[in-house]
């Protein structure tokens, strides 16, 4: 299995700022993007759904949430070509479940 959060690099990003690196982790578990993607996807709103994809994969990266960012990079490619996989949105989603469960342990130990 990849590796679903790279602390020391997330912690890197926000210059050693736990308290910051916690409190972007905790927002990120409020953010909506995953249902935008999937609500987006559902309508057929491909353009909707890029945006949201794009977003999922710019936030997962800056936080080093490494598994995520892999499979929004992977979403957001099969958008713009218009060759979604139905399993690709499974394994995003069970991805994202995964990573949320780890957030729940990191903040669990920082916050």
């Amino acid at each position: 299995m990849a590796v679903l959060i790279n602390q020391e690099e997330g912690l890197k990003r926000m210059m050693n700022n736990k308290k910051l690196y916690v409190k972007l982790l905790s927002k990120f578990k409020t953010s909506t993007n995953l249902d935008e993607l999937r609500d987006s996807i559902a309508a057929q709103d491909y353009e909707k759904a890029q945006i949201a994809a794009h977003t999922l994969k710019g936030i997962s990266g800056n936080l080093s949430l490494m598994a995520l960012y892999e499979q929004s990079i992977s979403i957001e490619s099969q958008i713009k070509n218009r060759s979604l996989d139905e399993s690709a949105i499974t394994a995003l989603t069970d991805c994202f479940n995964d990573t949320m469960r780890v957030i729940d342990e990191v903040i669990a130990v920082n916050g």
